[in-house]
Protein backbone atom coordinates (compact mmCIF):
# COMPACT_ATOMS: atom_id res chain seq x y z
CA UNK A 1 0.00 0.00 0.00
CA UNK A 2 2.98 2.26 0.66
CA UNK A 3 4.31 2.39 -2.72
CA UNK A 4 0.99 3.89 -3.91
CA UNK A 5 0.45 6.67 -1.18
CA UNK A 6 2.45 8.77 -3.52
CA UNK A 7 0.24 7.91 -6.45
CA UNK A 8 -2.79 8.29 -4.40
CA UNK A 9 -1.57 12.17 -3.46
CA UNK A 10 -1.20 13.38 -6.75
CA UNK A 11 -4.35 12.63 -8.04
CA UNK A 12 -5.94 13.61 -4.87
CA UNK A 13 -4.60 17.11 -5.54
CA UNK A 14 -5.26 17.19 -9.25
CA UNK A 15 -8.67 16.06 -8.84
CA UNK A 16 -9.42 18.90 -6.02
CA UNK A 17 -7.36 21.06 -7.96
CA UNK A 18 -9.28 21.16 -11.15
CA UNK A 19 -12.74 20.50 -8.95
CA UNK A 20 -12.14 24.23 -7.55
CA UNK A 21 -10.84 25.61 -10.52
CA UNK A 22 -14.13 24.25 -12.42
CA UNK A 23 -15.96 26.43 -9.93
CA UNK A 24 -14.89 29.29 -10.96
CA UNK A 25 -14.88 29.21 -14.78
CA UNK A 26 -17.70 28.89 -17.55
CA UNK A 27 -17.62 26.00 -19.53
CA UNK A 28 -19.57 27.13 -22.37
CA UNK A 29 -17.17 29.32 -23.10
CA UNK A 30 -14.04 26.72 -22.53
CA UNK A 31 -14.26 24.21 -24.67
CA UNK A 32 -14.79 27.04 -27.68
CA UNK A 33 -12.07 29.08 -26.51
CA UNK A 34 -9.77 26.25 -26.68
CA UNK A 35 -10.74 25.05 -29.92
CA UNK A 36 -10.63 28.26 -31.48
CA UNK A 37 -6.77 29.11 -29.98
CA UNK A 38 -5.00 30.20 -32.70
CA UNK A 39 -2.41 27.34 -33.30
CA UNK A 40 0.34 28.76 -34.71
CA UNK A 41 0.67 30.53 -31.23
CA UNK A 42 0.61 26.91 -29.67
CA UNK A 43 2.87 25.37 -32.38
CA UNK A 44 5.41 28.41 -31.33
CA UNK A 45 4.99 27.59 -27.81
CA UNK A 46 5.45 23.44 -28.54
CA UNK A 47 9.02 24.35 -30.03
CA UNK A 48 10.13 26.85 -27.15
CA UNK A 49 9.82 23.89 -25.15
CA UNK A 50 11.51 20.98 -27.56
CA UNK A 51 14.52 24.00 -27.58
CA UNK A 52 14.26 23.98 -23.79
CA UNK A 53 15.29 20.35 -23.72
CA UNK A 54 18.66 21.29 -25.77
CA UNK A 55 19.19 24.04 -23.09
CA UNK A 56 18.65 22.05 -20.22
CA UNK A 57 20.93 19.04 -21.45
CA UNK A 58 23.43 21.86 -22.14
CA UNK A 59 23.20 22.75 -18.40
CA UNK A 60 23.15 19.41 -16.99
CA UNK A 61 26.20 18.34 -19.17
CA UNK A 62 28.51 21.79 -17.50
CA UNK A 63 27.22 20.45 -13.92
CA UNK A 64 28.58 16.99 -15.20
CA UNK A 65 31.79 18.00 -16.29
CA UNK A 66 32.31 20.15 -13.25
CA UNK A 67 32.42 16.65 -11.31
CA UNK A 68 34.47 14.82 -14.45
CA UNK A 69 31.85 12.87 -15.77
CA UNK A 70 31.52 13.46 -19.88
CA UNK A 71 28.33 11.88 -21.28
CA UNK A 72 27.75 12.98 -25.33
CA UNK A 73 25.38 15.94 -25.50
CA UNK A 74 23.12 13.69 -27.93
CA UNK A 75 22.89 11.12 -25.21
CA UNK A 76 21.72 14.17 -22.59
CA UNK A 77 19.15 15.48 -24.23
CA UNK A 78 17.65 11.86 -25.13
CA UNK A 79 17.55 11.59 -21.39
CA UNK A 80 16.20 14.67 -21.20
CA UNK A 81 13.27 14.03 -23.80
CA UNK A 82 12.62 10.47 -21.94
CA UNK A 83 12.36 12.47 -18.53
CA UNK A 84 10.11 14.48 -20.10
CA UNK A 85 7.54 11.49 -21.17
CA UNK A 86 7.90 9.88 -18.17
CA UNK A 87 7.24 13.87 -16.25
CA UNK A 88 3.84 14.36 -18.69
CA UNK A 89 2.15 10.50 -18.37
CA UNK A 90 3.24 8.58 -15.16
CA UNK A 91 0.77 9.88 -12.13
CA UNK A 92 3.52 8.46 -9.85
CA UNK A 93 6.95 8.84 -7.71
CA UNK A 94 8.56 7.69 -10.86
CA UNK A 95 8.80 10.99 -12.72
CA UNK A 96 11.23 11.86 -15.20
CA UNK A 97 14.50 12.93 -12.83
CA UNK A 98 14.38 9.61 -11.36
CA UNK A 99 14.25 8.13 -15.11
CA UNK A 100 17.09 10.14 -15.97
CA UNK A 101 19.38 9.06 -12.73
CA UNK A 102 18.67 5.60 -13.68
CA UNK A 103 19.68 5.61 -17.67
CA UNK A 104 22.74 8.02 -17.08
CA UNK A 105 23.95 5.32 -13.84
CA UNK A 106 23.78 2.99 -16.92
CA UNK A 107 26.67 4.81 -18.42
CA UNK A 108 29.46 4.08 -16.02
CA UNK A 109 28.21 7.13 -14.13
CA UNK A 110 27.68 6.54 -10.16
CA UNK A 111 24.25 7.07 -8.70
CA UNK A 112 25.29 9.99 -6.13
CA UNK A 113 26.46 11.64 -8.94
CA UNK A 114 23.49 11.10 -11.04
CA UNK A 115 21.46 12.27 -8.83
CA UNK A 116 22.56 15.02 -7.36
CA UNK A 117 23.72 16.90 -10.61
CA UNK A 118 19.70 16.05 -11.36
CA UNK A 119 18.66 17.67 -8.12
CA UNK A 120 21.22 20.65 -8.59
CA UNK A 121 20.25 21.48 -12.55
CA UNK A 122 16.76 21.58 -11.38
CA UNK A 123 17.55 23.88 -8.62
CA UNK A 124 19.69 26.40 -10.53
CA UNK A 125 16.81 26.94 -12.64
CA UNK A 126 14.87 27.58 -9.69
CA UNK A 127 16.97 30.24 -8.09
CA UNK A 128 17.39 32.30 -11.29
CA UNK A 129 13.28 32.45 -11.18
CA UNK A 130 13.45 33.49 -7.86
CA UNK A 131 15.80 36.33 -9.44
CA UNK A 132 13.51 37.06 -12.04
CA UNK A 133 10.45 37.53 -10.26
CA UNK A 134 12.73 40.11 -7.90
CA UNK A 135 13.71 41.90 -11.02
CA UNK A 136 10.13 42.55 -12.19
CA UNK A 137 7.88 43.31 -9.41
CA UNK A 138 8.89 47.25 -9.92
CA UNK A 139 7.43 46.70 -13.39
CA UNK A 140 4.68 45.22 -12.52
CA UNK A 141 1.24 46.80 -13.76
CA UNK A 142 -1.10 49.15 -11.19
CA UNK A 143 -3.70 46.53 -11.44
CA UNK A 144 -1.35 43.61 -10.39
CA UNK A 145 -3.14 42.14 -7.05
CA UNK A 146 -0.46 43.94 -4.32
CA UNK A 147 -1.32 40.36 -2.06
CA UNK A 148 0.44 38.49 -4.55
CA UNK A 149 3.20 40.94 -5.33
CA UNK A 150 3.99 40.64 -1.39
CA UNK A 151 3.48 37.25 -1.46
CA UNK A 152 5.63 36.74 -4.98
CA UNK A 153 8.37 39.42 -3.07
CA UNK A 154 8.47 36.81 0.02
CA UNK A 155 8.68 33.51 -1.78
CA UNK A 156 11.82 34.91 -3.60
CA UNK A 157 13.47 36.34 -1.23
CA UNK A 158 13.11 33.19 1.24
CA UNK A 159 14.23 31.19 -1.76
CA UNK A 160 17.64 32.83 -2.83
CA UNK A 161 18.48 33.15 0.86
CA UNK A 162 17.42 29.54 1.18
CA UNK A 163 19.18 28.69 -1.97
CA UNK A 164 22.65 30.47 -0.83
CA UNK A 165 22.62 28.70 2.43
CA UNK A 166 22.14 24.78 0.60
CA UNK A 167 25.10 26.01 -2.27
CA UNK A 168 27.19 27.75 0.59
CA UNK A 169 26.41 23.98 2.65
CA UNK A 170 28.25 24.87 5.56
CA UNK A 171 25.48 25.55 7.98
CA UNK A 172 23.29 23.06 6.74
CA UNK A 173 26.19 20.50 7.56
CA UNK A 174 26.36 21.78 10.76
CA UNK A 175 22.69 21.24 11.44
CA UNK A 176 22.42 18.22 10.10
CA UNK A 177 25.31 16.83 12.64
CA UNK A 178 24.06 18.57 15.36
CA UNK A 179 21.85 16.47 18.10
CA UNK A 180 18.34 18.39 16.86
CA UNK A 181 19.13 17.36 13.12
CA UNK A 182 19.95 13.65 13.68
CA UNK A 183 16.22 13.23 13.83
CA UNK A 184 15.45 14.64 10.26
CA UNK A 185 14.39 11.80 8.16
CA UNK A 186 17.30 10.81 6.01
CA UNK A 187 15.19 12.30 2.64
CA UNK A 188 15.88 15.43 4.42
CA UNK A 189 19.07 15.07 6.42
CA UNK A 190 22.28 16.91 4.96
CA UNK A 191 24.08 14.30 6.19
CA UNK A 192 24.14 10.06 4.94
CA UNK A 193 22.98 8.96 1.76
CA UNK A 194 19.67 11.25 1.09
CA UNK A 195 19.00 13.42 -2.15
CA UNK A 196 19.91 16.38 0.09
CA UNK A 197 23.11 15.32 0.96
CA UNK A 198 23.88 14.18 -2.63
CA UNK A 199 22.60 17.46 -3.55
CA UNK A 200 25.35 19.04 -1.02
CA UNK A 201 28.12 16.50 -2.48
CA UNK A 202 27.45 17.77 -6.16
CA UNK A 203 27.48 21.29 -5.11
CA UNK A 204 31.16 20.70 -3.59
CA UNK A 205 32.30 18.38 -6.21
CA UNK A 206 31.00 20.29 -9.00
CA UNK A 207 32.71 23.58 -8.27
CA UNK A 208 31.36 27.28 -8.24
CA UNK A 209 32.57 27.95 -11.82
CA UNK A 210 30.70 25.21 -13.21
CA UNK A 211 27.34 26.61 -10.63
CA UNK A 212 27.85 30.32 -12.53
CA UNK A 213 27.70 28.35 -16.05
CA UNK A 214 24.68 26.45 -15.03
CA UNK A 215 23.03 29.58 -13.61
CA UNK A 216 23.72 31.50 -16.81
CA UNK A 217 21.98 28.78 -18.97
CA UNK A 218 19.38 28.68 -16.45
CA UNK A 219 18.39 32.68 -17.52
CA UNK A 220 18.06 31.27 -21.08
CA UNK A 221 15.74 28.26 -19.89
CA UNK A 222 13.65 30.35 -17.19
CA UNK A 223 13.34 32.98 -20.57
CA UNK A 224 11.93 30.33 -22.82
CA UNK A 225 9.68 29.02 -20.11
CA UNK A 226 8.43 33.02 -19.85
CA UNK A 227 8.01 32.94 -23.68
CA UNK A 228 6.07 29.77 -23.98
CA UNK A 229 3.68 31.01 -21.49
CA UNK A 230 3.41 34.71 -23.00
CA UNK A 231 2.60 32.37 -26.40
CA UNK A 232 -0.34 30.67 -25.40
CA UNK A 233 -1.49 33.96 -24.05
CA UNK A 234 -1.57 35.07 -27.33
CA UNK A 235 -2.86 31.58 -28.38
CA UNK A 236 -6.00 32.61 -27.00
CA UNK A 237 -6.20 36.07 -28.26
CA UNK A 238 -5.57 37.72 -24.61
CA UNK A 239 -1.69 38.61 -25.11
CA UNK A 240 -0.07 39.29 -21.59
CA UNK A 241 3.04 40.86 -21.33
CA UNK A 242 6.54 39.30 -21.14
CA UNK A 243 7.09 41.54 -18.21
CA UNK A 244 3.81 40.41 -16.47
CA UNK A 245 4.76 36.83 -17.08
CA UNK A 246 8.09 37.31 -15.34
CA UNK A 247 5.70 37.47 -12.27
CA UNK A 248 2.99 34.89 -13.05
CA UNK A 249 5.91 32.17 -13.66
CA UNK A 250 7.50 31.76 -10.52
CA UNK A 251 4.65 31.15 -8.84
CA UNK A 252 3.39 28.40 -11.39
CA UNK A 253 6.72 26.55 -11.74
CA UNK A 254 7.08 26.89 -7.57
CA UNK A 255 4.10 25.62 -7.24
CA UNK A 256 5.00 22.20 -9.58
CA UNK A 257 6.91 21.29 -6.50
CA UNK A 258 2.92 20.59 -4.97
CA UNK A 259 2.35 16.48 -5.98
CA UNK A 260 0.52 16.37 -9.41
CA UNK A 261 -0.38 15.18 -12.53
CA UNK A 262 1.98 16.62 -14.56
CA UNK A 263 0.71 20.42 -12.84
CA UNK A 264 -2.15 19.51 -13.73
CA UNK A 265 -5.23 21.20 -10.94
CA UNK A 266 -2.66 23.03 -9.77
CA UNK A 267 -1.83 25.75 -12.09
CA UNK A 268 -5.36 26.08 -12.87
CA UNK A 269 -6.10 26.58 -9.70
CA UNK A 270 -3.60 29.55 -9.82
CA UNK A 271 -4.09 30.65 -12.90
CA UNK A 272 -7.55 33.18 -12.11
CA UNK A 273 -5.79 34.98 -9.35
CA UNK A 274 -2.33 35.67 -10.92
CA UNK A 275 -3.98 37.11 -14.24
CA UNK A 276 -6.74 38.53 -13.09
CA UNK A 277 -4.50 41.59 -12.87
CA UNK A 278 -3.69 41.39 -16.75
CA UNK A 279 -7.11 41.94 -17.35
CA UNK A 280 -7.96 38.29 -18.23
CA UNK A 281 -11.70 36.50 -16.86
CA UNK A 282 -10.89 33.12 -15.25
CA UNK A 283 -12.01 30.95 -17.86
CA UNK A 284 -9.28 32.84 -20.09
CA UNK A 285 -6.92 32.15 -17.31
CA UNK A 286 -7.46 28.42 -16.78
CA UNK A 287 -7.67 28.24 -20.23
CA UNK A 288 -3.79 29.68 -20.63
CA UNK A 289 -2.98 27.17 -18.45
CA UNK A 290 -4.60 24.51 -20.23
CA UNK A 291 -2.93 25.52 -23.27
CA UNK A 292 0.36 25.24 -21.82
CA UNK A 293 -0.57 21.41 -20.58
CA UNK A 294 -1.11 20.68 -24.09
CA UNK A 295 2.29 22.39 -25.14
CA UNK A 296 4.15 19.95 -22.34
CA UNK A 297 1.84 17.18 -22.82
CA UNK A 298 2.92 17.26 -27.02
CA UNK A 299 6.32 17.44 -26.09
CA UNK A 300 6.43 14.67 -24.26
CA UNK A 301 5.19 12.39 -26.72
CA UNK A 302 8.19 12.89 -28.42
CA UNK A 303 9.81 10.84 -25.84
CA UNK A 304 7.97 7.57 -26.30
CA UNK A 305 9.85 6.96 -29.49
CA UNK A 306 13.04 8.28 -28.68
CA UNK A 307 12.80 5.87 -25.06
CA UNK A 308 11.91 2.69 -27.43
CA UNK A 309 15.11 3.87 -29.62
CA UNK A 310 17.01 3.89 -26.57
CA UNK A 311 15.54 0.12 -25.35
CA UNK A 312 16.04 -0.86 -28.65
CA UNK A 313 20.18 0.38 -28.95
CA UNK A 314 21.00 -0.89 -25.46
CA UNK A 315 19.38 -4.43 -26.47
CA UNK A 316 21.42 -4.21 -29.90
CA UNK A 317 24.68 -3.20 -27.67
CA UNK A 318 24.05 -6.16 -25.19
CA UNK A 319 23.85 -8.88 -28.25
CA UNK A 320 26.82 -7.85 -30.14
CA UNK A 321 28.92 -7.77 -26.73
CA UNK A 322 27.96 -11.65 -26.13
Amino acid sequence: MKKYIGTILRLGITIVGLYYAAQQIDFAELGPMLVNSRWGWVFAGFMLVNISMFVRAWRWSLLLQGLGVTIKFGRLVELYFVGNFFNAFLPSGFGGDVVRVVEVAQDDVSVDVASGTVFLDRFTGLLVLFVMGLVALPLRPAEFPTNWALVIAIVCVCGLIGGGILLDGRLVRWFGKSPLGRFLPNALSPVGDGPIAKFLAAVSGCGWPAIWQAIGISVLFDVLLVLWWTAATYALEAPVAITYNLLVVPIQAIALLVPSVGGLGVRETLSPALYAGAGLDATTAVSVSLIVFIMLRASGLLGAPVYLYTIFTRQKETLESR
